[in-house]
């Protein structure tokens, strides 16, 4: 080919130009196109965000089901042992209602008992410490429409004692003002020089436990006197009742007892209750004690004494809290014997410094214990009873 020569045409040669336009395209369809292509595009983008919005709501319900799945396996786990506690409560209800069975079977024997003892007329005996009485008045004589009855109405008041342990290496004081024992008790913790050391004690508030009080009312008759010593003889019950209705009608150290109503005779015990027809009459027997009997051909020399009838009245509990006495303790122990140790503690909580004032009475224990007793009407430890715990 010659580069020189003129060119030719593409027709010429075979060839002819093609548009760039497809065949019936126009621009507007070209932008048609383009949009519908970005709104296809829109679309996926929104079914992607659907897709990933129902994979996390897939997510979201998977551990809702698992906690669902957990919190029904929970209550399940939780009815098993409500139903085994109903279980156990049901076993513990039947034991309790057998209990209760037995206990009301047991009540009403006691009852039963009780109704027994009663119908026997049986007092009822109890043992309690050594008390004080203190006399509170006379009753009137009482007036039955025809004469006075002459006995003699006594009302005392009682009060039993408290008794309270007080264990090794404790005290109690009695202090003279409740102020100070208030005192010492509010400062709790005190340091006591104890044999060349110092020591630690704790104070605390003293509590009795609890008490009874009583009012004992004496009835000294007035027709009745008491004899005793009266000698066993060889001769019927009748015939010695006999006599000594007969000596006492007409004994002349009482100038004449009087017309007798009736005459009590024991044999086994050797004791007697007679009574007067007049009002006042065992008043002559007051002031001596033997009087000559005799029978059988001997004499011998018969007690008489006045008759006493008693009651209990007002019988009540009760509960103190000492005011003016407080317990001390983790006392220490000393080389020193219990009475130095005593004078010691005294000798501390007298000072005024120490917070401490007089003291009516100290109780130190360092071996052992010891009972302490407290009656109602004071604070104070009236007696004491020692022992080893």
């Amino acid at each position: 080919m010659d580069v020189t020569s003129p060119p030719l045409s593409l027709q010429d040669n075979g060839f002819c130009m093609v548009p760039t336009d497809p065949p019936g395209t126009s621009k507007e369809e070209m932008k048609k196109l383009q949009e519908e292509l970005k709104m296809w595009k829109k679309r996926v983008e929104e079914a992607e965000s659907v897709k990933m919005k129902l994979l996390l709501s897939k997510l979201t319900a998977d551990e809702e089901c698992d906690r669902a799945e957990k919190k029904l396996t929970e209550l399940k786990e939780q009815e098993k042992q409500h139903q085994d506690r109903m279980i156990s409560f049901e076993q513990e209800l039947f034991l309790l209602n057998q209990e209760k069975t037995e206990l009301k079977k047991e009540i009403q024997k006691l009852k039963e008992d009780l109704e027994e003892y009663n119908s026997k007329d049986n007092p009822i005996k109890k043992k309690v410490a050594e008390m004080k009485l203190k006399f509170s008045h006379l009753e009137k004589m009482k007036d039955d429409g025809a004469d006075l009855d002459m006995d003699t109405h006594c009302v005392f008041g009682a009060a039993t004692k408290i008794p309270f342990r007080l264990n090794q290496n404790q005290a109690l004081l009695t202090f003279e003002d409740e102020e100070v024992a208030q005192r010492l008790t509010k400062m709790s913790k005190h340091c006591v020089e104890l044999d060349n050391r110092t020591a630690n004690v704790t104070v605390k508030p003293f509590d009795l436990d609890m008490g009874f009080q009583f009012e004992l009312h004496i009835t000294v008759s007035g027709k009745k006197i008491n004899v005793s010593q009266i000698p066993e003889l060889p001769i019927p019950k009748d015939w010695m009742r006999d006599k000594l209705e007969l000596h006492f009608y007409k004994t002349e150290q009482a100038a004449g007892g009087g017309e007798i109503k009736n005459v009590t005779y024991n044999q086994g015990t050797g004791t007697a209750v007679i009574t007067f027809l007049k009002p006042g009459a065992s008043n002559k027997f007051v002031g001596c004690t033997k009087y000559p009997f005799c029978a059988e051909g001997r004499w011998f020399n018969l007690s008489v004494s006045p008759h006493f009838d008693f009651h209990l009245r007002k019988f009540q509990p009760y509960c103190r809290v000492s005011k003016k006495t407080i317990l001390l303790k983790g006392i220490p122990e000393v080389e020193e014997d219990e009475e130095t140790v005593q004078d010691m503690i005294e000798i501390h909580f007298q000072k005024p410094s120490n917070g401490g004032g007089e003291i009516e009475k100290i109780k130190y224990i360092s071996r052992g214990a010891a009972y302490v007793c407290f009656e109602e009407d004071s604070e104070d430890a009236t007696s004491q009873i020692t022992g080893d715990s």
